[in-house]
């Protein structure tokens, strides 16, 4: 799997005690078919969750105003799924530019949705412990300062993707290449190893917002923090036995025992790309107000069509008249 952003713990020829990436073609194939559902399910259910904020989008809570940069980070994050599908099954295809520019896609819409995770964590800490519920008006432009302050300091954080990412020939087999962090030799190697420390920070600061945070909330809580943590840990776990190994923390004898902790990586790696999946579920579909908008939201559209039918209805019923009314004149005319 492209190995650029989120994928910084696949190996590359930087690092010491490089085995190769062959995972066979029944795993890769697998692993196209779930990150292939994953694309479909998650752009659905992000897509209907922007779909119905925009609708009032005016009228936003400070959480609801969170949650709308989440979907748009989580959507955005999706959309590097087909690259990463077709080099999967092909190698990298793209080029030297689409391999930067997705790394650092990836890469920025991973940190901007932990972050904003933390944030939505914060702020109901804040409305349900601490009660603070006036000023809504005022907050929410501090809220999209906030959120414009996050993209710009994930986008900081991401700009290295860019430039350690590159597409060169692969040593085994000259018929296919992939998008990996070649540059730079012993620096490519040491962002890879940043990156990894970010991945860290970016689930456990979360998860610690979360628990802390959500202390005496409603039962929503509980499946927010579980579902992030179920999904994150087991990858966040073994990416910490790779970095051991890769500093030669941890030695392997053999690299039958190196390729079996990659493939680990690789399926918790998708478990952990799951949640994008599982977030407008957790945040908006099981929330009563979300679904009363839905709802709200398919009403109007239905009664849009209605209405339109009903305006369409007299005017043909008007032009019916008008032309049997002239077809008499006609033939009293005649």
């Amino acid at each position: 799997m492209w190995t650029g952003g989120a994928n910084s713990h696949a190996p590359s020829s930087t690092l010491p005690g490089y085995c190769g990436n062959d995972k066979g073609p029944v795993w890769s194939g697998l692993q196209t078919v779930l990150y292939g559902g994953i694309l479909l399910l998650g752009v659905a259910g992000n897509g209907v969750m922007i779909a119905v904020l925009l609708r009032r989008r005016r009228l936003l809570r400070v959480s609801e105003i969170y949650l709308l940069h989440l979907a748009l980070a989580d959507l955005m994050l999706l959309f590097t799924f087909p690259f990463s599908i077709l080099e999967n099954a092909t190698g990298w295809l793209f080029g030297n530019f689409l391999c930067k520019l997705m790394g650092l896609a990836r890469q920025l819409n991973l940190l901007c949705g932990s972050f904003l995770l933390a944030c939505i964590g914060f702020d109901r800490y804040l409305a349900i412990v601490h009660a603070i519920s006036r000023m809504r008006s005022r907050r929410r432009r501090t809220v999209h300062l906030t959120c414009l302050s996050l993209w710009l300091l994930c986008l900081a954080m991401s700009l290295p993707n860019a430039v350690f990412l590159a597409v060169p020939q692969d040593d085994t087999n000259t018929s296919r290449v992939s998008c990996s962090f070649h540059n730079y030799g012993i620096h490519a190697h040491n962002w890879v190893l940043t990156v990894r420390v970010l991945d860290h920070v970016c689930f456990f600061l979360p998860l610690f917002a979360m628990t802390y945070c959500y202390q005496g909330a409603i039962r929503l809580a509980l499946f927010v923090t579980l579902a992030f943590c179920v999904c994150w840990l087991p990858y966040n776990v073994t990416l910490v036995i790779q970095t051991m190994a890769d500093l030669r923390v941890i030695t392997y004898r053999y690299c039958e025992s190196r390729q079996r902790l990659q493939t680990t990586l690789d399926v918790t790696q998708v478990l952990g790309f799951f949640h994008c999946c599982l977030n407008p579920f957790l945040y908006a579909f099981i929330g009563v107000r979300f679904r009363n908008e839905l709802k709200e939201s398919q009403h109007q559209m239905q009664g849009e069509e209605e209405g339109d039918a009903l305006q369409w209805r007299p005017v043909r019923v008007t032009s019916v008249l008008v032309q049997k009314e002239k077809a008499e004149e006609e033939m009293a005319l005649g």
